[in-house]
């Protein structure tokens, strides 16, 4: 399994609704409402790094109220 993290950045008043979008999608394991210059944080989860290149552009990135994002891919996982 591969894992990243993204940040995003949603319009104002836009954060429970895009949570609630994000969270509808199966790549989408949590998703946390988070302070700083960031509204939320998810965390996906795909079988490779190429599905990583289709779910986070293809359905992450096309959703009503996200303003901008930023994607952490995870390379090794510790505990």
């Amino acid at each position: 399994m591969r894992f990243a993290y993204i940040l995003i950045k949603v319009e104002r008043g836009q954060v429970r609704e895009v949570a609630n979008q994000l969270i509808e999608l199966d790549e989408v394991s949590e998703v946390h409402s988070i302070s700083g210059p960031y509204d939320l944080i998810a965390k996906v989860m795909v079988p490779t790094y190429d599905a990583l290149g289709e779910a986070i552009p293809d359905k992450v990135h096309t959703m009503q109220g996200i303003r901008e994002t930023e994607t952490l891919i995870v390379f090794n996982v510790f505990k």
